[in-house]
């Protein structure tokens, strides 16, 4: 990682470190522009052991695309800079971002592309297996468990949406109705159509042995053989840096129930305050690693587009002034 000197100006400073700000900095390195990527190393996905649905990195794991996506970034004169970013505020018409340790980096432009934080529902055993045996995401998951016995754990009322998607990667789902509201008739009918088994009472315990899952424990004690969890996450932007120079978040919602938060965009990854930018799942907390990475290149080619902006306006009032 390298450093700078505090009066050093990039024109575009990235906070975090995954797809998205990759490659918004392979982008502008690109573009020919001055890249900082600030990051912490803590990706969202790094319990998980592979990475799927991205074309020609099928399988692969997380760390080596962000490796790989790393060397690419530095061929372009991308820097990179180990920390945390607590905050940000506008010196200016420049961006400083103050990182933990009490140093700060200067930008033209800012990038954030923190991604989020998942939420896990309070069962006993469930976190240690966040990634492996307890999932949330078919298109991320699901042919790893094909054919395998599935357990759904609802907590809101996407469950039942949930349940009827797994059942496309295994004929044995359960859904288990825990916290969430009854399914209505039409659902009934909906998940027995899809040969969905419908089990009421509170989960109270993943169960597992030999580092695999082996079923699910109510509270009233009985135990249900499953191979896999599904569950859903609370979804929350880690939004900080951004809230920090008035951005704000809005819900997350779905069926009438938030369930997290993003930081809203436009077509181009601008948030609300001049200058500052957002993609990746702080902006788009559904979107999957190829489309985290597409997020990226749009906000790189925005920021771009709107420093050349800024530029030829200046050069318009210099000549002028000649």
């Amino acid at each position: 990682m390298q450093t700078q000197s505090r009066t050093e100006l990039f024109d575009t400073v990235i906070v975090g470190g995954g797809p998205a700000g990759l490659s918004a900095a392979v982008t502008l390195g690109r573009a020919r522009r001055s890249v900082l990527v600030v990051d912490d190393g803590t990706p969202r996905n790094a319990p998980a052991e592979h990475a799927h649905a991205y074309l020609t990195r099928e399988g692969a794991a997380p760390g080596e695309i962000l490796d790989l996506g790393r060397a690419e970034a530095e061929g372009y004169g991308v820097r990179f800079r180990h920390g945390t970013a607590v905050r940000a505020e506008h010196e200016g018409e420049a961006l400083t971002v103050v990182l933990g340790d009490g140093s700060a980096v200067r930008g033209r432009r800012l990038l954030v592309t923190t991604g989020l934080v998942d939420g896990l529902p309070d069962i006993d055993g469930l976190a240690e297996h966040w990634g492996s045996g307890v999932l949330h995401c078919p298109y991320c998951h699901g042919w790893e468990v094909r054919d395998q016995r599935i357990g759904v754990v609802a907590s809101n009322p996407m469950a039942v949406h949930s349940a009827l998607m797994w059942s496309q990667w295994s004929d044995d789902v359960t859904l288990f109705l825990h916290t969430a509201p009854d399914p209505t008739d039409e659902q009934y009918e909906r998940l027995a159509a899809r040969g969905v088994t419908v089990v009421e009472g509170r989960v109270r315990s993943v169960e597992s042995a030999d580092g695999r899952i082996r079923g699910l424990r109510l509270a009233e004690g009985y135990q249900f053989p499953v191979e896999a969890v599904v569950v859903g996450t609370a979804m929350n932007a880690r939004s900080a840096v951004l809230e920090s120079l008035g951005v704000a978040t809005e819900p997350l919602e779905a069926a009438g129930e938030v369930f997290g938060s993003k930081v809203p965009v436009d077509a181009m990854s601008a948030t609300s305050v001049p200058g500052v930018y957002a993609a990746g799942n702080v902006a788009d907390p559904s979107g999957q690693i190829v489309a985290a990475a597409a997020a990226g290149t749009r906000a790189g080619a925005g920021i771009n587009a709107d420093l050349v902006e800024a530029e030829t306006a200046a050069a318009v009032s210099a000549r002028a002034a000649v």
